[in-house]
């Protein structure tokens, strides 16, 4: 994050990157595919995080309840990191292609949402929907906590926009 800082992303190769963290670009290949990719670290975990809240959400839960369960068990693996998160978020903001690079990602996890939905026995549409609409409240949730000077809690925000969406499909 320190380089992206002070070079910017563009400006940042991954011979830098691998210097700077005391590494060669070979050993650096093994774990990344590119330099993207050191900023979507830890998106297994965070999955996995999403996928079992989903999954242990009350058997009684709502498609959305379920997805929404996820996505507040998920909030402690952003809550541990929140100056790396903001910093991530404003270099995602600043370049088209991580951005894209997000989206793509936001797209696998829905597909995981969406499998572990089906895994609690909801039936398509509806659970390609409840993924989908549960990125879009993670989405504007996690925006609203990375740019929010007052440092609200970001399951608050989660549950904030989560109402939001239901109040507007109601």
């Amino acid at each position: 994050m320190k380089l992206f800082e002070e070079r910017g992303y563009e400006g940042t190769t991954v011979a830098d990157i691998a210097e700077r963290a005391g590494l060669t670009k070979r050993t650096f290949f093994r774990y990344f595919t590119d330099k993207r990719e050191v900023l979507f670290s830890g998106t297994e975990i965070f999955e996995g995080t999403v996928i079992k809240g989903v999954l242990d959400a009350p058997a009684k839960a709502s498609p959305l309840d379920a997805v929404a369960a996820g996505l507040d068990a998920s909030a402690v693996v952003f809550e541990q990191i929140p100056d790396r998160a903001g910093k991530r978020q404003a270099l995602l903001d600043a370049n088209p292609e991580l951005q894209e690079r997000e989206r793509a990602k936001l797209a696998g996890l829905s597909g995981s949402v969406a499998a572990a939905l089906r895994e609690r026995g909801v039936t398509e549409p509806a659970a390609g929907l409840a993924a989908d609409a549960g990125m879009s409240v993670l989405r504007v949730a996690f925006e609203r906590w990375t740019t929010d000077p007052h440092g609200q809690d970001l399951r608050k925000l989660l549950r904030d926009a989560l109402a939001e969406l239901k109040s507007v499909t109601a």
